[in-house]
């Protein structure tokens, strides 16, 4: 997890991008920015990821990420981007969950047969106790998964490919399953991720809204892989 100097320069670029969204949202009251969490990294496409999420005075969530170059032959890290959006539906409102997902698209890979799958960050804590472990699992396959850390998670994985919709699986000890959320809700997220879909199969870059809604990533398309 960050600390230190290199946790300021994140919350500086995160906060900062929080702050963007003050214009953004009419007549909602976003109040302050609360402590910020960060969740494990990854890396895809050559691009590090860093998830945020905090709670407002306003009972809002924000949430996204920080995305940058990792540093390599001596260089520092580079071409830093922030995202995020807001939410009121926090986990405290919906005591029904056992997951507190977050999840935006990063972009788009092909598969057999020009098949394109939905290349996506998930970030969440559990709602459960004794969890060890987090799985992203398309068709029942395990496509990526993370070890708990300060009782959060971070994947990257296909999504809404060949028909397959992703589920976020927690386990806890001895391989036993605790929790499973699917990305999709209800009949809308399914035809939000069915047009998702066909905008990948569209483009070249693809960087489009996770389940929460929100202004796309407008600078971080990724080729096709």
């Amino acid at each position: 997890m960050p600390y230190g100097r290199w946790a300021e320069r994140l919350s500086a670029e995160f906060l900062g991008a929080c702050l963007a969204l003050e214009a953004d949202a009419g007549d909602e009251e976003l109040g302050e920015p609360g402590e910020i969490a960060w969740y494990p990294d990854r890396t895809w496409h050559g691009r590090t990821y860093v998830p945020a999420s905090t709670i407002t005075s306003g009972g809002y969530e924000l949430f996204g990420y920080v995305r940058f170059v990792p540093a390599s032959d001596g260089e520092d890290p580079s071409e830093f981007y922030a995202y995020a959006d807001f939410t009121d539906e926090t986990a405290e409102r919906n005591p029904d969950w056992t997951l507190d997902l977050c999840e935006e698209t990063i972009g788009s890979w092909r598969g057999h047969a020009g098949a394109v799958a939905t290349m996506t960050l998930v970030w969440g804590r559990p709602l459960r106790a004794g969890g060890l472990l987090a799985t992203a699992r398309l068709a029942e396959l395990a496509v990526d998964q993370c070890e708990l850390i300060e009782e959060r998670f971070t994947l990257i994985a296909p999504d809404d490919y060949r028909g397959d919709l992703l589920e976020i699986v927690l386990f806890g000890a001895r391989g036993r399953e605790l929790a499973r959320e699917s990305l999709y809700a209800g009949e809308d997220d399914l035809e939000d991720a069915d047009d998702a879909a066909d905008d990948a199969a569209d483009a070249d870059d693809v960087l489009t809204n996770g389940d929460h809604g929100g202004e796309a990533d407008k600078n971080g398309g990724e080729e096709d892989r």
